[in-house]
């Protein structure tokens, strides 16, 4: 009960499915829209097939710049759910016989297909998450780079062996598939973040069950025809659309053996209890606040467009955002040139050329982080460059505009630093040294990423051997590693043991099968057992 309520309280943040933010329209409402050549309803993808949900509820998509209702989501019924799930399983048996070289052949065709698309997924980014199309198109390489590394999978998956356990006898292991998979993604990342899940699985033998973000599901469901095209078989990559329900399904049915979920905490521990609490591998990358420290010696204009460009590009809506600014001794002076820096900035709609940044995801999100702002001001913080109530862009009057903030003064206790903001919001705190920010930084709950900006290498072999973050950056603002590395994040912004990506991707679709085998040439006879422990290296 507990959970539940937990779950229920939480679920805004992190899956942008608070039924207080998301327009659910009935079916009636639904024809009389659709008559007048409406926004286009998302299809369900079961067994390889467009399939339009039998659902009465629908989740209504608006382009965040305009608030204009651009998509319709279904949430699955329970028996479409059920469908989805069955197909995934019948897909498993088959899909796991297919050779290791011949998946990997299905991958180099997806990329070269994600390639050929790669503006028009951008496109689809934009309309239903608001980002810029740069931001956009940065979003959809992110995540092809990993359908490029997952052709490495064939190495990645190689099991042991050892030769002579014991007179005759070898023992080797291999890597084998899980089964179904399955997919819960957030509303920041459409395209990326799908594809840190289900081409990884794939690749490894699973078939992959996904639930794109309510908010902006169109990408994925893209990207997900593109990989049929490819030569994923029918079943093998199905996807089902909704929130709670949808959720809850994933966690408790019985063919799922692994869910991957990246969003907020709240939501992320209910899934990593009630999926774990059901035998399911569960990883879960949560929540952030990264720091980026900058040291007096740092090379000032590098450094301020770092910090300026990680807090509020994307709106902020990033998880490894450097959204804290940790400025130490003379560094302080610095304040004036960021919000200058900032405050340069263009916002707009994603598609205007020259805009730096775009809207929030919903009228709820940016109210929050409007709440979070005067929450500082009446904690005592200054609010050096104020974003609240912009004149909006021309022609996005009922967009979700937040412009570049900029808060001084902040302190650990209050409430600006120890939430998770996620708008366009920089906040800064001042030490006096070092040690203070390495403490500061280990003090905080979260430990998704962090930044050192310096030219003193003593300095920053301090920081990454001390600092307690999972990922750390050199003069590199948003240390988000490349496909061959994993990522990494730690304490309170994961939940469960193994990462997404790379290396630590390979392990969590799949498991350790090792078999010892005996071929002696002269099988002992005799009518009595063994009752003894046996003891193979003994000879």
């Amino acid at each position: 009960l507990k959970l539940q309520f937990l779950y229920l309280i939480a679920f805004r943040a992190s899956l942008g499915s608070n039924p207080h933010t998301m327009h659910r329209i009935s079916s009636r409402t639904l024809g009389r829209r659709m008559a007048s050549s409406g926004p286009r309803k998302v299809p369900l993808i079961i067994d390889g097939k467009h399939r339009e949900s039998t659902t009465d509820k629908w989740i209504e998509v608006h382009c965040p710049a305009t608030n204009k209702v651009v998509s319709l989501v279904p949430e699955a019924t329970q028996a479409e759910m059920n469908e989805a799930a069955d197909s995934c399983q019948k897909a498993f048996q088959e899909w796991r016989e297919v050779s290791v070289s011949n998946r990997l052949r299905v991958m180099l065709k997806y990329q070269q297909l994600i390639r050929e698309n790669h503006a028009a997924l951008a496109d689809l980014v934009t309309e239903e998450q608001g980002k810029t199309t740069a931001d956009a198109m940065g979003d959809v390489f992110r995540g092809l780079e990993i359908v490029e590394h997952s052709v490495s999978a064939g190495t990645l998956m190689m099991g042991e062996t050892l030769e002579n356990v014991s007179r005759h006898m070898d023992t080797y292991s291999y890597r084998q598939p899980l089964g179904v998979a399955a997919g819960i993604c957030p509303f920041n990342f459409p395209a990326m973040i799908p594809l840190w899940m289900f081409p990884m699985a794939l690749v490894s033998g699973n078939s992959f069950l996904l639930k794109p973000s309510e908010r902006d599901p169109t990408a994925a469901v893209r990207l997900v025809e593109l990989a049929h095209e490819a030569g994923v078989p029918a079943g093998a990559l199905n996807v089902i659309h909704g929130s709670r329900d949808c959720v809850n399904f994933m966690c408790d049915n019985e063919h799922i053996k692994a869910i991957s979920f990246v969003g907020g905490n709240q939501a992320g521990e209910y899934i990593h209890a009630r999926g774990t609490g059901n035998g399911k591998r569960v990883q879960a990358n949560l929540g952030a606040k990264n720091h980026g420290v900058v040291l007096p010696d740092a090379p000032k204009d590098f450094t301020i467009n770092s910090l300026v460009g990680s807090a509020l590009g994307a709106a902020g809506q990033r998880c490894m955002a450097l959204s804290t600014a940790v400025l130490v001794g003379e560094a302080n002076e610095w304040v004036s040139d960021i919000v200058e820096r900032a405050s340069a900035l263009k916002m707009g709609h994603g598609k205007t050329d020259g805009v730096d940044l775009g809207p929030m995801i919903s009228p709820q999100a940016c109210k929050r982080a409007h709440d979070l702002i005067d929450s500082a001001e009446q904690q005592g913080a200054t609010i050096v460059l104020d974003g609240r109530n912009p004149t909006p862009p021309e022609g996005c009057e009922g967009g979700n505009w937040l412009a570049p903030t900029v808060i001084t003064g902040v302190r650990p206790d209050m409430k600006c630093y120890t939430e998770e903001i996620f708008g366009p919001v920089l906040v800064v705190v001042s030490v006096d040294t070092l040690d203070e920010a390495i403490e500061l930084i280990n003090n905080n709950q979260y430990g998704n990423g962090t930044a050192i900006f310096t030219r003193s290498g003593p300095c920053a072999r301090k920081f990454q051997h001390e600092v307690d973050a999972g990922q750390v950056g050199i003069n590199v603002p948003i240390p988000v590693p490349l496909p061959m590395f994993s990522f990494t994040g730690s304490r309170g912004s994961i939940r469960g043991d193994i990462n997404f990506y790379g290396k630590q991707a390979i392990q969590f679709y799949t498991y350790w099968k090792t078999i010892t085998s005996n071929w002696n040439p002269e099988f002992e006879t005799g009518n009595k057992a063994f009752t003894a422990m046996p003891v193979l290296g003994g000879k």
